[in-house]
């Protein structure tokens, strides 16, 4: 442990997480587990093979080494100041307290959209299997609410055992993705293997700026292994290891799982294939290319990928306000783990009741699960979360500059310098074409791009609430407390020294 790192410990409360429970594998898995590889293919993936055709592989690649920059910046600011804040400290640190606690607020509501909307896809394609299977049909607000209970239990029972249930569920709907892309590949596709998908004329083909509303979502949550920093083993090894590797992982293997169906159904047919059946396609290949069988397999694992992702972000999200709780800034009732379990209880409860009553809210209104929950939910949590990532970026040019550590940390600062650029216009282009993955027009749209600035307006409006009337939980802010200015030049020149 640094010596930066044992002086925070020194001075913080313990947050009573379980120490030393996590590899890089175990936080790797829950990651990549969180951005469910299996329902990112066959539910979102055929949507960008329908806007972009055969150059939807590239796409992929394309988010996966921005993401990569990203994170070089990311992990240097990780190493020097560590905490389980991730975005809430680092912005914190490097914008600001006002700043800082808007993002993260920003950070819990935005997680919480990305995983409440996601039991409307879930209860959807749980339906389906059992449909498919039994020929038994269930109402969708059944199906979500038991998830909800699965997720709480699951989560309840401490990070460790999360992750290894995980990691089950992440090797088995890798390996039917693995199964139809390397049949598609042996069998020679429809008309032959082809590498149309990177060449110039599929890169920049008319409809891929829009596909990276769908490949940029594809990675969501990759960013929360700082959050497990408190019970990673050895964290300055095992967090860098567990984001590049997700970041990598993901990259290659959506590129190499979307480029197999372009195979399956031909450079020239894909575009149409996927736009007269989206929700189809992936099991239309793997029923002609593997056997029924392997769909009836998928129709399963597509239910426990969405529901691994569901587990990943509870995860996350306790973690999150668990900072904010500790810091003052939430009820000091949720700053409290299990004693035994020594998991986020009370903020995993939470999260829980909040899942059920928006569940039961768009039951009652009878919504539609997917083209209401799911999207409408969703939505402003990617718009959310790709704007902290930007925003994020440049708290840590701010802070490496303000400590005059530049040349500490150079190749960070370019990263993060790059990634604040690239991010931003990832971010515009998100919200230009955010009709597509929300299917929306007008002012439904207006609506879930504006919730983003308004939550961080209402962050903002909190963090002075405090400096005026609660300055001690204004002080704690990014869980520095009063010894944020404290972290000087000396403390990175001296870190520098320790490599």
């Amino acid at each position: 442990m640094s010596t930066l790192d044992q002086s925070m410990a020194a001075d913080r409360p313990s947050d009573g997480l379980k120490r030393n429970a996590l590899g890089s594998t175990g936080i790797a898995f829950m990651v990549i587990a969180a951005a469910a590889p299996l329902t990112v293919m066959a539910g979102v993936a055929p949507l960008a093979l329908a806007v972009s055709g055969p150059g939807a592989p590239i796409a992929y690649l394309a988010a996966g080494l921005i993401y990569a920059v990203f994170a070089i910046g990311f992990l240097a600011m990780t190493r020097h100041i560590g905490g389980a804040g991730a975005f809430y400290s680092y912005i914190t640190l490097g914008l600001g307290k006002t700043v800082g606690l808007a993002s993260g607020v920003l950070a819990v509501v935005s997680y919480n959209a990305l995983q409440i909307g996601v039991y409307g896809l879930m209860a959807v394609q749980t339906q389906a299997a059992i449909d498919r299977l039994f020929g038994i049909q269930i109402d969708w607000p059944i199906l979500a609410l038991s998830a909800v209970a699965i997720v709480w239990f699951v989560g309840r029972r401490g990070v460790d055992v999360g992750a290894k249930f995980l990691g089950v569920l992440l090797v088995a709907e890798a390996a039917i993705l693995l199964v139809l892309a390397i049949s598609v590949v042996v069998k020679g596709g429809a008309n032959g293997i082809s590498f149309t998908s990177f060449t110039p004329d599929a890169a920049f083909a008319p409809g891929m700026a829009g596909v990276l509303s769908f490949t940029f979502a594809a990675f969501m949550g990759f960013e929360s292994t700082a959050v497990y920093r408190a019970e990673a083993r050895d964290p300055d090894r095992t967090i860098p290891r567990a984001t590049y590797f997700a970041v990598a992982f993901m990259a290659l293997f959506y590129c190499f799982i979307v480029w197999s169906i372009v195979q399956a159904f031909g450079d020239e047919n894909v575009q149409a294939a996927a736009q007269q059946d989206t929700a189809g396609l992936f099991f239309t290949a793997i029923e002609q290319y593997v056997g029924t069988w392997s769909s009836d397999v998928m129709s399963v694992l597509i239910v426990t990928s969405a529901l691994a992702s569901q587990i990943a972000f509870h995860n996350a999200i306790n973690r999150y306000t668990l900072s904010l709780a500790r810091d003052g800034v939430l009820p000091k009732w949720l700053d409290r783990t299990h004693p035994i379990l020594k998991s986020p209880n009370r903020a995993g409860a939470l999260q829980t009741v909040l899942a059920a009553v928006i569940v039961i809210g768009f039951a009652v209104a009878k919504a539609d699960p997917y083209r209401r929950l799911l999207i409408f939910v969703n939505t402003p949590g990617i718009v959310g979360i790709i704007g902290l990532q930007a925003l994020t970026a440049v708290a840590v040019v701010a802070y490496f500059v303000k400590n005059k550590a530049v040349s500490v940390e150079r190749a960070g600062v370019i990263a993060a310098t790059l990634g604040a650029i690239v991010l931003g216009i990832a971010l515009f282009l998100v919200i230009w074409y955010i009709n597509l993955p929300a299917a929306t027009t007008g002012t439904n749209n207006a609506i879930l791009v504006g919730v983003v600035p308004l939550v961080m307006i209402l962050g903002a409006a909190a963090a002075r609430w405090f400096r005026r009337y609660r300055p001690k939980a204004y002080a704690a802010i990014g869980g520095f407390g009063e010894d944020r200015d404290t972290f000087t030049p000396l403390d990175l020149e001296s870190k520098e020294t320790t490599r």
